[in-house]
């Protein structure tokens, strides 16, 4: 039960402190476009990797899975609902809690065992403002950019498999990817991935500030925003599946 208590304590204390922290938009605006870069902009490499094999194996397990039972332009089908749906924001948010949420963990646990977060305490400059804010606003406008761009190359890469191996045609395809097209498949995906963004740069930030012991600690606390962050990511998914669909 203790553990409960400081759990809710600690939580309690970091609304109120990211409250303040927005307040204080002298501090954290100057910081914001150079995190942006960093968090989104430098994670697309990595997401456009993943969504690449992602549109190929769908697009070679729909053709399996619709041998004669379902007419084979349904391929189109299956792999636009499931890559701007589900796979495109989940997957990428999983590559990037391992990027950004790994990247910030081990910043701020550097930063708070090498004392410099104690030093902006004493330079009466709020570590929430300075170090927290820019982090996880970045991770919040950033994942949406990254998670549409995974989408689209998802998309083109499943219909280049598709056509190239599948002995299926553009039009065949398209056909499919229009026949149950909604334009609510793509503003879901989206804001899907802007949640998925501030968890996993809030969990990041939060193990990188409670680090302690030293490098061991870094390591630990970088291990800890992983893999709560990916758990994160899937808690959500299952909330906007329920609350939007």
């Amino acid at each position: 039960m203790s553990r409960v208590r400081d759990f809710f304590v600690l939580s309690g204390r970091w609304v109120i402190e990211g409250r303040r922290a927005l307040s204080e938009g002298a501090i954290w605006r100057p910081l914001l476009f150079g995190q942006m870069r960093k968090l989104g902009v430098d994670s697309i490499p990595v997401a456009v990797f993943v969504a690449v094999f992602t549109g190929i194996v769908l697009a070679l397990l729909s053709s399996y899975m619709f041998t004669r039972a379902i007419p084979l332009y349904f391929v189109g089908t299956l792999v636009t609902k499931a890559v701007m749906l589900e796979l495109g924001p989940v997957l990428t948010g999983m590559a990037l809690a391992g990027r950004v949420g790994a990247n910030v963990a081990a910043e701020l646990g550097t930063m708070r065992v090498t004392e410099q977060v104690d030093a902006l305490e004493t330079l009466a400059i709020s570590p929430h403002a300075y170090l927290v804010t820019p982090r996880v606003i970045a991770a919040i406008l950033m994942f949406p950019v990254v998670t549409a761009v995974a989408m689209a190359v998802g998309v083109l890469s499943g219909w280049f498999t598709a056509v190239n191996l599948l002995d299926l045609s553009s039009v065949e395809f398209l056909r499919g990817a229009r026949q149950f097209y909604n334009f609510k498949d793509i503003w879901f995906g989206l804001v899907k991935s802007a949640s998925f963004g501030g968890v996993v740069a809030t969990m990041g930030c939060f193990e990188g500030l409670s680090a302690r012991g030293g490098a061991e600690g870094v390591g630990r606390a970088t291990t800890r925003a992983v893999v709560l962050g990916c758990q994160a990511i899937l808690v959500l998914d299952a909330f906007w599946a329920l609350v939007l669909l």
